[in-house]
């Protein structure tokens, strides 16, 4: 065939035929080496139309090359895998965009009444661990917690909580709160880089809310967690960046099959001297009454979550009293690894 049909029945024209060419995408059958005509074979077209198709879901070059070059199955894994995180990042600009529409829009608030968050935060090592690696943080602007792992596990999360505690004060913008978070993540993981020396056994994940006064914004990477309990209801708010999470998305593993996997542990993405990952940054409105928790896995993976909702309603306006009863129920399960918990509550104030 030549390339004017071969382009006419893949509808992919000529050039962007030569240039998957030139990038080894899709090579020509033949090419005419007096006029350097391209020739293609009927073959051919399947790989060209899945092209075609990957490029119409706005799948780089560079990773189309490596997906047509699987098997059809490990190819439907991986787009999959692909269009998962281009929904990720979408629900993140949408939000994004929804929060800019609302700062632009609404009339400003006559009213003199006033959200605020009143907080608590606790570490312990568990009954297992011979240090603590965990870092927590509570603040009136920033929550946050760390769980570090490596031989320097316990700086690095404290450098990559610190490197975050700046936001904590009543001047920080509330109009980018996710353009700050993304800025102090890249800080933290300078931190936590120089803390590795260039060794990638180092490491840390990182999961917390900056409260606008209004919305909280949130950034996490790794398999620490943040909860939302709202209405009696208990929501989880992060996604496990792990290897078990990654096979429960693709359906090859059920929630009940993970609990006991061999890589249950095993992170995707976190913060490491290996090189920079990408949080998941969104934002959150915030109601009076809602209660947020952060926690490290050492809480997650030992406490069942109907128990967690079980403990954080019933100490109602007691952050303090609900951490230290979530840790000593950790504790109680065994207390395999250090765990650490931030609790904050949305309270309704009325200014003077």
């Amino acid at each position: 065939m030549t390339i004017g049909a071969f382009a006419k029945a893949s509808r992919l024209s000529p050039k962007a035929l030569r240039l998957y060419d030139e990038l080894e995408l899709l090579r020509p059958a033949r090419v005419d080496p007096h006029t350097g005509y391209r020739y293609y074979t009927a073959e051919q077209l399947e790989r060209a139309r899945l092209v075609a198709w990957l490029r119409r879901l706005g799948m780089p070059l560079a990773r189309i090359r490596e997906v047509v070059a699987l098997e059809p199955a490990d190819a439907a894994r991986e787009i999959r895998a692909y269009w998962a995180r281009v929904e990720a990042e979408t629900a993140v600009r949408r939000d994004l965009a929804s929060f800019l529409v609302n700062q632009l829009t609404q009339a400003p608030r006559k009213d003199t009444t006033m959200l605020e968050l009143r907080y608590a935060a606790h570490s312990d090592r568990g009954l297992v661990r011979p240090e603590n690696q965990d870092t927590a943080y509570a603040g009136g602007r920033l929550l946050a917690v760390a769980d570090g792992f490596g031989p320097a596990g316990a700086p690095a999360s404290g450098a990559a909580v610190e490197a975050l505690r700046f936001l904590d004060t009543p001047d920080a913008p509330a109009g980018n709160v996710l353009n700050l978070l993304e800025d102090a993540v890249r800080g933290a993981t300078q931190a936590v880089r120089d803390i590795a020396d260039g060794g990638n056994d180092v490491g840390t994940t990182l999961t917390a809310l900056l409260w606008t006064g209004s919305r909280l914004a949130l950034v996490h990477i790794g398999d620490s967690r943040a909860y939302l309990l709202r209405d009696g209801g208990l929501f989880r708010i992060t996604e496990d960046h792990t290897v078990v999470q990654s096979l429960i998305d693709e359906g090859r593993l059920t929630p009940e099959e993970a609990v006991s996997h061999p890589q249950r542990s095993m992170l995707l993405k976190a913060l490491t001297g290996d090189g920079p990952a990408a949080p998941d940054l969104r934002l959150h409105d915030a109601r009076p009454g809602d209660r947020y928790l952060l926690c490290s896995d050492g809480l997650s993976t030992v406490v069942p979550e109907d128990r967690l909702r079980s403990l954080l309603t019933t100490t109602p306006g007691a952050p303090d009293e609900t951490v230290h009863a979530l840790v000593a129920e950790a504790n109680t399960a065994g207390g395999p690894d250090n765990v650490t918990c931030v609790v904050a509550d949305v309270v309704q104030t009325t200014t003077a």
